[in-house]
């Protein structure tokens, strides 16, 4: 009977940290970034949904992964605040999730795949600059690594301005 009082009364936050492998700081934390909102009693302790052990193992996960707390709130924003999640809710989600590793995932691969080339950053000091990036004509696309940004050399226009190495 007492193990039913508790679920309708929901998890204490040590049990929830227990359970996500979180500190109950990092738990206080994420509430106050609006990522989870507990329920208060009278006395105003903190007691959480069973649902919030996925909303914070999903930020974990992908915080690991190098998202941003923006990127997840948004990502969380599209759950149901007013009633339990159901899986469809989860695969949606997980569908705009899948669309931002799938961009991560291109980026790396390119980045794995050219980091040995010219990256087109203007620097001029690889051998091979006078060869893939002459004049340093990336720059005429902006400021950073242009090649690794997405420009490719052929879409850099012929009448860029010319650099010498002490511009």
């Amino acid at each position: 009977m007492q193990n039913k009082a508790l679920r309708k009364a929901g998890l204490g936050i040590g049990e929830i940290a227990e359970r996500t492998g979180l500190a109950p700081s990092a738990i206080r934390f994420y509430e106050d970034q609006g990522l989870i909102t507990p329920l208060r009693t009278a006395s105003g302790q903190r007691r959480y949904d069973r649902a919030d052990i996925r909303r914070l193992s999903f930020i974990k996960i992908t915080q690991s992964l190098g998202f941003s707390l923006a990127d997840i709130a948004t990502h969380l924003a599209g759950l149901p605040p007013d009633r339990p999640i159901r899986k469809s809710d989860w695969s949606r989600l997980s569908r705009g999730f899948r669309a931002d590793l799938d961009a991560r995932i291109a980026a790396l691969t390119h980045l794995r795949d050219t980091l040995d080339g010219c990256i087109g950053c203007g620097c001029l000091s690889l051998t091979s600059c006078a060869l893939y990036n002459a004049g340093d004509k990336a720059a005429s696309c902006g400021p950073g690594p242009r090649y690794l940004m997405g420009d490719r050399a052929a879409d850099i226009a012929e009448t860029a301005p010319h650099r010498s190495a002490g511009d």
